[in-house]
Formats: structure tokens, sequence, C-alpha cells
């Protein structure tokens, strides 16, 4: 879809929260940048988690309604307000929501934001493998969840997931041992080819004895969960001495047992847990960005790069959140406007 400086664009809104029938694309005005701000003219479009949170209502920073879902934005600067210097028209760059007053209002043609927003992309670094810029930036910090204390392995449970492929590729780019967990062999492979040095038997129950008999008995630094539920408690059982478990999310509930009664049993490792959420930095600009520009850096020289995208025109945005409903995709779900 093409849109013009003037006259309208086309962009996704949902009037009420539900499934996928409930985004809309619409016509608006095309914004104009005012003093200190600039347009970005997007080239790609991320869709992911957070998006279909805000369009089921459950998420807990949800922009009022009407809303726009969209997180992550790349393309080029095409107009500048009154005052603005740190950008010019046609730098490439991403915009993220985690820069914004709320999130989401990236499922748009264009969009005004401040010019301090935007972070400008390097040319190396291609439109559509920009809007996976954000799992890589939640990947590092999940890595100094524990202080930055030196780690030699860490076990990632559902390894082909777009912030597991990067949380991998990160900690292989620092030398450590990636183990990991994967459901089919499609993902299997995937995974391997995103930075997972060695798979596992992700079955719960087994788990521990696998990621013990892997590593010698001394088990992982870092274990990541996004589950809860039994696979929390099959993290901690995991960890090596002074390790720690770090959760995510909790897509299947709680942990299955009393967290500090599993602590206690293994009084003797001394293990740490950790809630994690990237919202921690939310007042803290200067780590959250250096954060991505750390992420950029990686990109840019090859350390690590975006998992293959699957690329769907806005206008099909209904069938892409089918897709994110059921985990029907691999690698990063790239919205074309």
């Amino acid at each position: 879809m093409a849109t013009s400086s003037t006259g309208t664009m086309k962009a996704v809104q949902l009037q009420v929260t539900g499934g996928p029938e409930v985004l809309s694309l619409v016509d608006i005005p095309v914004p104009h940048p005012g003093p200190g701000q600039v347009r970005v003219r997007a080239h790609a479009i991320g869709a992911g988690g957070p998006d279909v949170l805000i369009r089921n209502g459950t998420y807990k920073w949800m922009p009022p309604l009407p809303a726009v879902p969209g997180n992550e934005l790349s393309g080029v600067v095409d107009a500048i307000g009154e005052g603005v210097t740190r950008l010019s028209v046609g730098d490439r760059v991403l915009v993220s929501a985690r820069e914004l007053p709320q999130r989401g209002g990236c499922y748009v043609q264009a969009i005004c934001v401040p010019e301090v927003v935007p972070f400008v992309l390097p040319e190396s670094i291609a439109f559509e493998d920009a809007v996976s810029l954000g799992n890589f930036q939640l990947a590092l910090a999940l890595l100094a969840s524990n202080g930055n204390l030196p780690a030699k392995a860490i076990l990632i449970p559902g390894a082909a997931g777009g912030v597991a492929t990067a949380l991998a590729q990160v900690a292989r780019s620092r030398g450590l041992r990636v183990i990991g967990t994967a459901s089919t062999p499609e993902k299997r492979q995937f995974a391997l080819e995103n930075g997972v040095s060695e798979l596992v038997d992700g079955d719960v129950q087994a788990l521990p004895q696998r990621v013990m008999e892997l590593t010698g008995g001394r088990g992982v630094d870092l274990a990541f969960d996004h589950v809860g539920a039994a696979l929390f408690i099959a993290c901690l059982r995991s960890l090596a001495p002074s390790g720690m478990a770090v959760s995510y999310n909790i897509l299947a509930g709680p942990p299955s047992s009393d967290v500090f009664d599993e602590l206690r049993k293994l009084l003797a490792k001394s293990l740490a847990i950790r809630t994690f959420s990237i919202h921690a930095v939310d007042a803290d600009v200067a780590q959250r960005r250096s954060l991505m520009e750390q992420a950029i850096a990686l990109m840019a020289s090859g350390q690590v790069r975006a998992p293959r995208a699957m690329r769907m025109p806005l206008a099909e945005v209904r069938q892409a959140h089918e897709l994110l409903d059921i985990g029907g995709t691999l690698g990063k779900l790239v919205l074309i406007p």
C-alpha cells in the first residue's frame, strides 16, 4: 500500500477487545509532525505476543480504546517538524513502542513521534530484520538479570520462540553453552539454527535429569521459564550451585508447587529466582536505550541475526493474528504496509 504526505493512510484499529475479528483496517488522516517530531513511513511492522494481549484486552499496559496495536515499526523518516536537529529526511530508523508514552500504535503506514524516540539503523540491517531487535533488547536484559555474574551454561525451554531464539543467539555470542528444548522436528531444527548448542527431552518430569546428565551433574547457571506451572519447578531443579531461575511469563499459570519449599529442599545450592519484565526499565531511559543500541550493534556486526521472517500484508492482519493465536509461525511475523 502506498501512502502520500496528504490525505489518508491505512491503519489497524480495534474498537472493542476480542479475537482477530475485532481488528479492522481503516483509513485515518496521514499524521503531520509537530514541533520536535518526525514522521516515519513504515516499511516493516512487527507482530507478536504483546499485540495479541492488546487485542484481547489482557495487557497490563493496555492503551485506551479505540486502540492501534503494534510495538515495533521500521522505515524511513519522510518529514520533520520545526526544531528537529537529531534526524533528517531519508534516515533509516526503528520505532519501538517501549519509547512511547503507551504501548501499541505501530500497525500504521506512518507514525509521528518525538525526534528522541527512533533508533537509527545502519544500512547493514534490513527493515524486516530490524523489527526483531526488540527481542534482542529483551534478551540482553534477561541475560543481565543475575547481575552479569559469570555463567557457563543456560537452559532455554521452548527454544524456538521469538524471545528464546534471540536469547540463545546473544548467549552464544558470549561463549555460553545453550541447552534448549523444542517440541517438533521443525522447531528443533529452527532452535539449532538460532543459537542453541544442544537439545534435550522437553518432558517436564525428565528435564532436570537430562540437564544434569548433559552437564556432568553440575546443572545450568541460568534457566529461563516462560511457561510457569511444572516447568518452573523443573527449571529450579536444573540449576547449578548459586544458579538463578528467571520467570519472564506464566503462560500455563503459577508454579505447580511451593517455590520456597523447593528452594529449601535445594538449600545446599543457594539458588535464586527472579521474576522479569522489560517494564522494569520503563523509567530508566538511558539503560533501556543502551540495551537497544547494544542489540543494533550485535546485529550490524553479524554476531546475531534476525530469525527468518514470515511476511504478510498489513491488510491480512486478522489472518496474521490467527497464526499468532495458535503459535503457527516460526521466526518473526512481519506485516508489510
